[in-house]
């Protein structure tokens, strides 16, 4: 039995996916060895790729390295930005929550930029080398931005606050807005077609490479967590001490080295040529099923098709078989006698293949599902937020005079998740699939449903931690005498969360894409990051303009000693209970992507 995101054929409904039954796999397999891929890819001269010398663990191993020098950059940015903001640029504790939430959010956002590009027109490998070139100016601007506009006296904003900085200027506070969000565009653009390049790598129709392919997302997100071991460890003390500068400069460097190493693999490269804009495909369906729309929905087979073999039409992308769900659209591939007499049949804003109204219903069938992850971003979002600011009222003193930042606890998230995919490949997919029969242990949603409990038991874990640094304060003006270190549980727990969640989502929604919005499915993962984070900043100004109307008692407030974060914290965990019900409601009810057997036909 094969699990249902490696089968090139079908995906049953969500009723076997979500309770775990494994689809039978119909595809014949062909194992004959062959010098060229089977899947249509080509190298970097645009001929078909050689077996031997392209793609596999080799490239997708240089991918894994760039992978995690990109994000050890972007770690070194991020983990204290919080403390930046608050520090550097005086920001209060819920304007810096806030900016770190809508900074990340539109790191995120742009990844759905990045993926069009890739998808439509400029390719994965173009794409990549693209955003990651604006990464780097991005973090040039910042380092140098800090240097003469912000980071004044130098080495100001240390950990201990011997040396205060002065207030910023408006054209160092224009500055620094410009150069983040600069590399928010970069490093946005960048992931999710490095994240769908690397898959690119393994041949599906190749047995020896199919088992790889699946286990790569894996250790894509461990090389993201490897890499931000690095920044949220020695990056992390090296800013606490106010040395905000040198580490702008050490995440350039980190940056300028990923994207060498990346161009180092260019000639073992495997490549799919993009397959032309999406988004007018979708409009051509909504306008022919709009035209047509007082027409009766006749039954599948009777809808219009190419006859060209297994061809689609479209360069690249597999036929889709028809499914029985949103049957409105299915008015677009009704061929007419209209159409005929007017040689209408080759005008697409009239008449549409059964692929490209499947595909239409492929994304229509998947924003349930993702709107359901919005809120497990929104918990994932408070690591670089609330979690640290509850940090920063704790005791960061460790064995007697060594002190840590609070921003540094997220290491035992990074840890969690590195433990937590080795469990998972070696211990827990095994054991699971003597049961399940299936080889990845469990589906994809069921790891996603695992991820959404794992999670709300971290938020609870927060509140607890939260009332018991509240019980043990002894003047509202200073720190919890209570151990930072009491914070590792709730990092852990959401850090293996991740592990069920964001995996489970990359594999989910890459599987479920049509061939053309491959890199759309990496994007969707990351765009709820993105929203998790517009929603947490949200929820952090509603809450404060319901609770805060009496000065300074707010549940979220300057001085959190005077506030009530552990009622936020409570409240998220009634809102994951909620997204919880109503995730399994549309897992159940969801039909999946069924694709025609065969190889897709690329133009070489």
């Amino acid at each position: 039995m094969e699990s249902p995101k490696t089968s090139s054929i079908s995906m049953t409904p969500l009723q076997d996916e979500f309770f775990g039954s494994s689809p039978s796999n119909n595809e014949t397999e062909n194992t004959t060895p062959s010098l060229y891929t089977k899947d249509g890819t080509v190298d970097f001269r645009g001929t078909p790729a050689v077996n031997a010398t392209t793609g596999g663990k080799r490239t997708s191993a240089i991918l894994l390295v760039n992978y995690a020098l990109m994000n050890l950059a972007f770690g070194g940015v991020a983990v204290d930005l919080v403390m930046f903001l608050r520090r550097v640029l005086r920001q209060e504790n819920a304007a810096a929550a806030n900016a770190i939430s809508k900074w990340t959010g539109t790191v995120y956002i742009f990844s759905l930029f990045g993926a069009f590009l890739s998808d439509s027109y400029m390719g994965r490998y173009i794409t990549c080398i693209v955003f990651q070139v604006i990464y780097i100016v991005g973090l040039v601007m910042l380092s140098l931005s800090s240097v003469f506009f912000l980071v004044v006296p130098s080495r100001c904003g240390d950990g201990v606050g011997l040396r205060p900085c002065q207030p910023p200027s408006h054209l160092g506070i224009v500055m620094f807005q410009l150069s983040a969000y600069t590399t928010a565009f970069g490093i946005g653009g960048y992931q999710p077609s490095v994240a769908t390049f690397g898959a690119d790598q393994f041949d599906d129709s190749d047995n020896s490479e199919r088992g790889s392919k699946l286990a790569f997302f894996s250790y894509f997100y461990m090389a993201l967590n490897i890499g931000s071991l690095f920044s949220n460890t020695f990056l992390a003390f090296y800013e606490d001490k106010g040395m905000w500068v040198r580490g702008f400069w050490a995440s350039t460097a980190a940056a300028a080295l990923g994207l060498l190493v990346f161009l180092l693999g260019t000639p073992y490269y495997r490549h799919y040529k993009p397959t032309g804009n999406p988004l007018t495909r979708m409009a051509q369906v909504f306008t022919a099923a709009f035209r047509k729309r007082h027409i009766q929905t006749p039954p599948g087979e009777n809808l219009h098709d190419v006859e060209d073999g297994e061809d689609s039409g479209v360069p690249g992308i597999r036929k889709l078989l028809h499914r029985d769900r949103f049957r409105c659209l299915d008015k677009a591939a009704i061929a007419t006698e209209e159409d005929y007499h007017a040689g209408n049949t080759k005008n697409p804003w009239r008449l549409c293949t059964v692929t490209q109204v499947e595909e239409v219903k492929c994304i229509l069938g998947l924003i349930p599902i993702w709107i359901c992850t919005i809120i497990y971003s929104l918990e994932y979002t408070q690591m670089g937020s609330t979690f640290v600011e509850q940090g920063t009222a704790m005791d960061t003193n460790l064995f007697g005079k060594f002190r840590v930042p609070a921003a540094s606890m997220s290491v035992f998230d990074i840890i969690s998740v590195i433990l937590s995919v080795l469990a998972y490949r070696f211990v827990i997919a095994p054991m699971a699939s003597r049961f399940t029969k299936n080889p990845d242990g469990i589906t994809d949603l069921q790891r996603m449903g695992s991820g959404l409990i794992i999670a709300l038991i971290g938020m609870l874990a927060a509140a607890v931690v939260e009332i018991y640094r509240r019980r043990h304060i002894v003047a509202t003006d200073q720190p919890s005498p209570m151990s930072v270190l009491w914070q590792a549980p709730q990092y852990a727990l959401i850090g293996a969360s991740e592990v069920f969640m964001y995996i489970g989502q990359l594999d989910f929604f890459s599987g479920q894409m049509p061939d053309g919005m491959k890199c759309l499915g990496s994007s969707l993962c990351m765009a709820s990051i993105s929203l998790g984070n517009f929603v947490s900043m949200l929820t952090v100004s509603t809450v404060n303009a319901i609770t805060g109307r009496r000065r300074n008692r707010g549940w979220i407030t300057k001085n959190i000693n005077h506030g009530h974060l552990e009622r936020f914290f409570l409240l998220l965990v009634g809102l994951s209970v909620l997204d919880f019900i109503i995730f399994v409601v549309f897992a159940i009810i969801y039909k999946g992507t069924q694709f025609k057997e065969g190889r897709r036909h690329i133009s070489h």
